[in-house]
């Protein structure tokens, strides 16, 4: 590739060939609005002068530096960061950076698909020609007749969302089997691999709820929705012709709605109003209540863990209270057999003294008196204890 900003052509297979891991790419590459890819290598000030933009957006775009997922309405263009998805777009165009990534592959095939208007269906009814397929192509055409930048900037949402959702489900299909088996075995191994899956949880709840913080502001504030309007804005500064950008105003205020064409033309002239943002605020509430979900499903999974520990913590106050418990059974014996001890003890001495002549059964009766009289005294520290609640019945 020229590094003089020269535009190469690249072929559709060659676009999706993952780069090694070890080599990390610079390149960027274009979509126009037909859906065709053309590989860019081109340094920044290039790309600043191409889609008008400052160097501090185009920084949020540099993988090296690490940015919270935004989404910026310029002028002239969108900066787009979500995650591994980094794009500048026009009302014309797509800047994609990192094309090779595989995080990113399936977004370059997307917008080869999505970006173009199905129209090609028209010209196949028209010629004569049949295509499995084809009346569904119709139907989507009709209905998809959104500004050039909001299909653009539905692939990327549907792309980060997805990509969120497929990790959160990662996570719950490794953490429940995980939870489940600590609280039926306490070990450090166990206890090991839930911390490692609590930490990832607690980093992929931030990316999630980043981005779904990133569409609330946005649906929060109608001024910023409207600067996502890059084609009206285009179409306010040119002259206006009687069918020229008439035609993206008129699209579908629902997603995936099937309104007839009558209808949509009936409301061309509401859609002129640059204060109007029903369109986009449709399509961003939709990937919010997504995104919306995905955060639900990680809360979900953080109180699961938190009764798990509480769970744990439970059982460990059990154990203790069993120790207690022991500790309590062996202190009373040793009060008890110490009374016995020392009458032992008395008896046992080497002092001459003349009551303990010819008293021999005398003895073994002492000595078993203190011995009931020991026993007596474990029993009443025990029942003492119960009847604080010091140990179980």
């Amino acid at each position: 590739m020229a590094r003089d900003g020269s535009v190469v052509p690249a072929e559709s297979q060659a676009m999706v060939v993952v780069k090694k891991k070890t080599q990390t790419s610079r390149s960027w590459i274009l979509f126009d609005a037909t859906g065709q890819g053309s590989m860019l290598d081109v340094d920044k000030y290039a790309i600043m002068h191409r889609v008008q933009i400052h160097a501090r957006d185009l920084r949020i775009l540099d993988p090296l530096l690490s940015y919270p997922s935004t989404i910026l309405g310029r002028e002239k263009a969108i900066v787009l960061n979500l995650e591994h998805i980094k794009a500048i777009i026009t009302a014309e165009e797509v800047l994609l950076r990192d094309p090779t990534d595989e995080n990113v592959v399936p977004v370059v095939a997307e917008l080869q698909r999505r970006l173009p208007q199905v129209s090609s269906s028209h010209q196949q009814q028209e010629d004569g020609k049949e295509y499995p397929g084809g009346q569904h192509d119709m139907e989507a055409a009709e209905e998809d007749e959104s500004p050039f930048e909001f299909r653009a900037l539905e692939v990327a949402l549907e792309a980060i969302c997805s990509f969120l959702a497929a990790r959160t489900t990662e996570l719950e299909m490794a953490a429940y089997p995980a939870l489940d088996e600590l609280t039926s075995k306490i070990s450090s191994r166990n206890l090991d691999r839930v911390r490692k899956l609590k930490s990832a949880m607690t980093r992929l709840t931030a990316r999630v709820q980043k981005v779904r913080d990133e569409l609330e502001q946005l649906l929060d504030d109608d001024d910023d929705m409207a600067d996502l309007y890059l084609s009206r804005k285009a179409g306010s500064s040119s002259p206006a012709s009687g069918s020229g950008p008439a035609n993206w105003f008129a699209a579908s205020p629902t997603i995936g709605s099937k309104i007839s064409r009558a209808s949509r033309a009936s409301m061309a002239t509401v859609r002129f109003d640059e204060n109007d943002v029903e369109e986009l605020e449709m399509l961003l509430e939709a990937y919010f209540m997504q995104i919306d979900g995905t955060l639900n499903k990680l809360t979900t999974l953080r109180e699961y863990i938190d009764d798990t520990e509480d769970y744990i913590n439970i059982q460990l106050d059990n154990h203790r209270n069993q120790l207690i418990q022991l500790e309590l059974f062996l202190s009373s014996g040793t009060v008890s057999l110490s009374f016995y001890s020392l009458v032992a003890a008395i008896f046992g001495m080497n002092i001459p003294y003349t009551w303990n002549e010819n008293h021999g059964e005398k003895f073994k009766w002492v000595v078993i008196g203190s011995g009931v009289i020991s026993a007596v005294m474990f029993l009443l520290i025990v029942a003492y204890a119960r009847k604080k609640g010091l140990v179980g019945s």
